[in-house]
């Protein structure tokens, strides 16, 4: 239904948790090259626990690789550095949802690339620097598959 990519993830167990959070979501999920981690490592599978079977992932060498081969409806960059909220954005299947890595956020010549009303973010208190990665990817999601009426979860079948 959903993509999400991560670009260049650097920590273990985030990456661990969005495995998790796809597998319960439906949700496709997409990693660009290079990783700050193995994925073999044991932090990323204890924190994705048995769900690493149950994803969908793909890894792509650059960004460019996987607008080619996934070609998305629509690519939704997510950062602090956005002036749109994520909650006004209209969702549909077959969007991506592009997070940047932890340390650094998505690099400025993909915001710049990509239309103002396609870069989200998540309001937060004042003075607050960023929410964790893995969090960030829940509330978007979420939210995306809200719009879409749950559609395919147990509680809401499609």
């Amino acid at each position: 239904m959903f993509h999400i990519v991560l670009y260049e993830p650097e920590i273990p167990p985030n990456t661990g948790n969005i495995i998790r959070l796809c597998a319960n979501s439906g949700a496709m999920l997409h990693l660009i090259h290079p990783l700050g981690f193995s994925l073999d490592e044991k932090q990323l599978r204890r924190a994705g626990l048995d769900y690493h079977d149950l994803t969908n992932l793909h890894e792509h060498s650059s960004l460019d690789s996987f607008l080619q081969t996934t070609r998305p409806r629509q690519l939704y960059a997510c950062s602090t550095k956005g002036r749109r909220c994520y909650a006004e954005a209209r969702f549909q299947p077959g969007d991506a949802l592009l997070f940047g890595p932890e340390s650094r956020g998505l690099p400025a010549q993909i915001l710049t690339q990509s239309p103002d009303s396609q870069v989200l973010r998540i309001p937060m208190s004042a003075d607050n620097r960023s929410l964790n990665l893995s969090n960030t990817v829940a509330i978007v999601l979420f939210e995306a598959w809200r719009q879409q009426g749950f559609a395919g979860s147990a509680d809401y079948p499609a």
